[in-house]
Parts: C-alpha cells; sequence; structure tokens
C-alpha cells in the first residue's frame, strides 16, 4: 500500500483507527495502531468518566482524562497520534485545547460542521502549531461547505478530509429513511467528494487526502475503494476484537458472537441514528422502555436529556466496562465477520495479506482480459508464504 501523506506527516500504513466512545479507544489501542504504521486515535467524547470525580468535576475530568491518555500513548509509541473530537460537544473547545497543548498529531472532527476553528487555530498562533485537521463529513456536499468556509474566511482549509459512509458504525451523519434499503455506496461518496476538493488543492497548492470510512473492514475493502479515489481509510470496527483495544472483553464477545441480522439500526437519544448490535438493553429501549437517569452536565449540545429514553454517554460506558445488561455496542456492519480475538500486529498482517490478494487477483483479471503474458510476475515481501494456488 502506498503511505498517506497529510502535509509533512507520512503515514506508512495508510489507515487512520477509528475513535470509538466512550472508553472503547483510548491509549491502549492508539498506540497499538501507531505502532503499526497506522494514526491511532483516541476517543475524547465523554472521556472524563474514567475520572472518580466525572459526575461532580466533569469539565475537568474530561480535560484531565484527555491529557492523561494522550500521555500514556506517547510513552507507548513513537508513531502518529490523533484524536478524535465531536464538534457537538459542549466542552469541545477546552478538549481541542487539551489536544494542542499535548502537540497531538492529528484531530478528526466529526459530528458537526467545524467552521470557525481556524480562528481559533490562529489566535493561538498558527506558525507554533503542528497539528493536522480532518474534519469528518457524510457527503461531498458538506466538505466543500467546511473548505469553501475556511478558504473565504481564513485562507485556509484542511489537511485532509474523511467522508463516512452509512455503513459505518456509532452515531451516523444520514436520515434513518436514508439506511433503508439501498444505501448510497461509499464509492460514490468518495468520488464526489474527491472532485470538489481537487479545486480546493489547486487553489491552495497542496495535496488534500481524501480518507474512506464507513465499512471498511478487510484489505481487499482498502484496495477497491483506493481504485476510487482514496488515498486512505478510517477502519473502527476491525480493531475492536484485539487485545489492545480499550474495552472490556465481554464488550469484544459481543463482536465475535454477534451474526449478520443482530447489527441494527437504533435511534439515539442525540436526534442521530446510530448502527450498533442488538442485545436485550437495545430491544428494551427499542420498544419504548426507558432507563431514567439524572444528568449532571449536558455533555452533547443536541441532547434533550429531560425527555430523552436514556443517557447514551452512561449506557456506552456501562458496556466498554464489560455491563452488557445496562448498554450495548456501537459497531459497523461489518463486524459480524469477527471470528476472534488478535493482537493489532496480527490484524495489521492480515489486513496486508488480503490488500495484496486483491490486487494481484485485479492485475491476474487485467492479464487474461488482455491476452498479455507478463515476463515476471513480483509477489510483494509482505506474503512470501503466500502460494498462487491460494489467491
Amino acid at each position: 500500500m502506498n503511505p498517506l501523506q497529510i502535509g509533512n506527516l507520512k503515514v506508512n500504513l495508510p489507515i487512520i483507527q477509528g475513535g470509538m466512545g466512550v472508553a472503547i479507544s483510548l491509549s491502549g489501542l492508539a498506540s497499538a495502531v501507531a505502532n503499526a504504521g497506522g494514526i491511532g486515535v483516541i476517543s475524547a467524547v465523554a472521556i472524563g468518566m474514567t475520572e472518580p470525580d466525572y459526575m461532580k468535576n466533569y469539565r475537568e475530568a474530561n480535560k484531565r482524562a484527555l491529557r492523561k491518555e494522550i500521555r500514556k500513548a506517547r510513552e507507548l509509541t513513537n508513531g502518529i497520534l490523533g484524536i478524535n473530537l465531536m464538534v457537538a460537544v459542549t466542552d469541545y473547545e477546552e478538549l481541542f485545547t487539551v489536544a494542542l497543548e499535548e502537540k497531538i498529531d492529528v484531530i478528526i472532527l466529526g459530528a458537526g460542521l467545524p467552521l470557525k476553528l481556524p480562528q481559533y487555530v490562529f489566535e493561538k498562533g498558527i506558525e507554533n502549531i503542528h497539528t493536522k485537521f480532518i474534519p469528518k463529513v457524510s457527503s461531498a456536499k458538506a466538505a466543500k461547505v467546511i473548505f469553501s468556509y475556511w478558504a473565504k474566511n481564513f485562507n485556509y482549509v484542511p489537511d485532509a478530509v474523511v467522508v463516512e459512509g452509512p455503513m459505518a458504525g456509532g452515531h451516523l451523519g444520514f436520515k434513518k429513511e436514508d439506511l433503508e434499503g439501498e444505501m448510497v455506496p461509499l464509492s460514490v461518496l468518495v468520488k464526489e467528494t474527491v472532485e470538489e476538493i481537487n479545486y480546493f488543492e489547486n487553489e491552495f497548492n497542496k495535496e488534500i487526502p481524501v480518507i474512506a470510512g464507513g465499512g471498511i473492514y478487510s484489505g481487499k475493502d482498502i484496495y477497491e475503494i483506493m481504485q476510487k479515489g482514496a488515498k486512505g481509510v478510517k477502519m473502527g470496527t476491525r480493531f475492536v476484537p484485539t487485545n489492545e483495544c480499550d474495552a472490556s472483553g465481554k464488550f469484544k464477545e459481543t463482536y465475535i458472537n454477534c451474526k449478520k441480522d443482530d447489527i441494527t439500526i437504533l435511534k439515539s437519544p442525540v436526534g442521530l441514528p446510530g448502527r450498533a448490535i442488538s442485545n436485550g438493553f437495545v430491544e428494551k429501549i427499542s420498544s419504548g422502555k426507558t432507563e431514567p437517569f439524572k444528568c449532571y452536565w449536558k455533555c452533547l449540545k443536541s441532547c434533550d436529556s429531560k425527555n430523552v429514553p436514556y443517557c447514551i454517554a452512561q449506557a456506552l460506558y456501562n458496556a466498554a466496562n464489560g455491563d452488557m445488561e445496562n448498554g450495548f455496542a456501537f459497531a459497523g456492519s461489518k463486524a459480524y465477520l469477527t471470528k476472534s480475538i488478535q493482537p493489532v500486529k496480527q490484524v495489521v498482517l492480515d489486513i496486508k495479506i488480503e490488500y495484496y490478494k486483491a490486487k494481484f487477483r485485479k492485475y491476474l483479471k487485467n492479464i487474461l482480459n488482455e491476452r498479455i503474458i507478463p515476463e515476471r510476475i513480483q509477489i510483494p515481501k509482505v506474503i512470501p508464504s503466500i502460494k498462487l494456488k491460494t489467491i
């Protein structure tokens, strides 16, 4: 695979690990993916729930926990690290500031349009900041809005963009009706986004890679989406059932034990549809029952805490700690393919093998279609033990 280049950051493994919350991807998983050559990502959403004083001192707990996890990850890797930050959280600017202070390599911005972020960055002094900014969108139209606003008002554009399709896990940037029946293919979203971003690449004389996410599970998926113009991918689900993932063993077993029909769309209290693995808690909530709770603070701007049926942050944190009776697991559409828990290193090796198998199949198909007999077929060194007959 070709490296992913984001400004002066060279990512040898063109994979950004998905930032999964609450407390699913922290320093353990992020550092392991970074050590494997990709970008390891810490999820900042409600990260303070890992601190004992969260309910009484939530803002400080969030900032303290994020700083701790970034520093822990730095002790475990010299690789590239990022955070996933939701624009919709009420302490967005505070968490953003912590990430900049800790000199994080990448900030991925989702769940909202980060239109005024450059102004905030310039006030900090852009010349002193090496962090790359990557908005996450669900359409080329949303990407154009962000890039156009930044270009017009700040003469500055993001360093890359993630376009996430409807097959992703967790909260989705689509309407519920868009997730029923035939969904728009990720390949279409990538192609449209690449076309929009080309204009800004020319205007600012810089390469702005489009990174694809949502339903990317295998090396074959990576190869195919890169043929559509993506320069890298964002993968979350594949890294959950790993030894280094920060979630509990019970959470990971939910992935191993799930079937295709278990993966469902639920309505989140924050007003967005979400993809999760169905269990008793999901069925109870979906049937109209509620889980009363006391909201100590409004962590998400869009949450109507007085009228929602349950606290999603608490449910997700419960699940991360193995309490699946009082929570559930968000998951991508291909989570049912999970068979076992493996080290991240092995997962990455498997992905590389899958990628080169797909690439070699395409190569052979082109040969047969064009009736060309090559003088020599070179097998990548990453898969020296694979025999041709297995390909």
